[in-house]
């Protein structure tokens, strides 16, 4: 198998992972708070990234000058990227979620217009015109039928997009600098940190510290937690790191359509989640816009 076509592969699996992520979070905020979901999770992705190093006797060392490179990307995703989605998850449904991150190779082509100057055909620009309307009209509807929560929750979504879409710009270029075994657990590291520097800290104020492990006395949560902190957090990264250090970040984010897929099948067959008829036409609308951009985005670069 080719480096290009195991790229591709990494990219299918990452997308799949990603996809029933969302019905995972969606399970551990029934037991426990978004923030310490988060701390739980990077607690079990840096165990398993110790135990990886561990077996496989790998040597990971990481100096001062690459810590000033990779934080700022590391503070893009994990940080922000789950963050922002876990407040989002926790008002919204899954399969809404989904469908609004589907929007994450528009921003990506749209922060690589900005910031790397690339250039975009007209229509490109239509179509990427069509997704952004496609998430205004999904925005417009929550806020119409439903609460402000959800138009939050969509809100919090929108900038979980905007996080993993400056990732993916920005990180195209450190994967070729970096071995992914150093970059997957310098991020890993980094969401381990904080996530549990928030979420011990605020068990101490609270002073509730003997709850932070109470979630683990319940086996859904336990078994959502394995797969978030092992799969959906450790396996995606690096994963997605080995398929930008192969692909271009344009083509990488396309990846996102399937994982809008598996969310909303799994959020409709697993958790009976409701979708309303203005999920599926908004979807519709940004998914045709994500494969025009880039239809037109082939065209332009053959």
């Amino acid at each position: 198998m080719t480096a290009k076509r195991k790229a591709y592969l990494a990219a299918i699996i990452y997308a799949f992972i990603i996809g029933l992520s969302f019905m995972f979070v969606k399970v551990t905020l029934t037991v426990t708070s978004p923030i310490d979901t988060l701390a739980h999770r990077f607690t079990v992705a840096f165990m398993g990234i110790i135990i990886l190093l561990v077996v496989t006797k790998k040597k990971v060392i990481i100096k001062k000058h690459d810590v000033r490179k990779i934080l700022p990307l590391a503070l893009l995703y994990p940080v922000a990227f789950f963050t922002f989605q876990v407040l989002g998850l926790a008002k919204i449904s899954s399969s809404e979620a989904g469908i609004i991150q589907a929007t994450i190779p528009i921003f990506t082509l749209i922060l690589a217009i900005m910031f790397l100057k690339e250039k975009v055909s007209r229509g490109q620009l239509v179509f990427i015109s069509l997704s952004v309307i496609g998430v205004i009209y999904m925005l417009f509807r929550n806020g119409e039928n439903a609460n402000t929560g959800n138009l939050i929750g969509c809100g919090f979504i929108v900038l979980s997009a905007l996080a993993a879409s400056l990732y993916n710009v920005f990180a195209r270029k450190l994967t070729k600098q970096y071995p992914l075994m150093t970059i997957t657990c310098a991020m890993t590291v980094c969401g381990f940190l904080i996530f549990n520097g928030i979420a011990i800290g605020n068990h101490v104020i609270n002073g509730t510290l003997n709850q932070f492990f109470k979630p683990f006395m319940n086996v859904d949560f336990v078994i959502s937690i394995l797969y978030l902190g092992i799969l959906s957090s450790l396996g995606t990264s690096y994963l997605s790191n080995y398929a930008l250090s192969k692909i271009e970040a344009s083509k990488m984010s396309v990846f996102s359509n399937f994982s809008t897929l598996i969310t909303i099948l799994a959020g409709i067959i697993f958790l009976q989640e409701v979708f309303h008829f203005y999920h599926f036409i908004g979807g519709i609308i940004i998914i045709i816009g994500v494969i025009g951009t880039n239809y037109f985005g082939y065209r332009r670069e053959s």
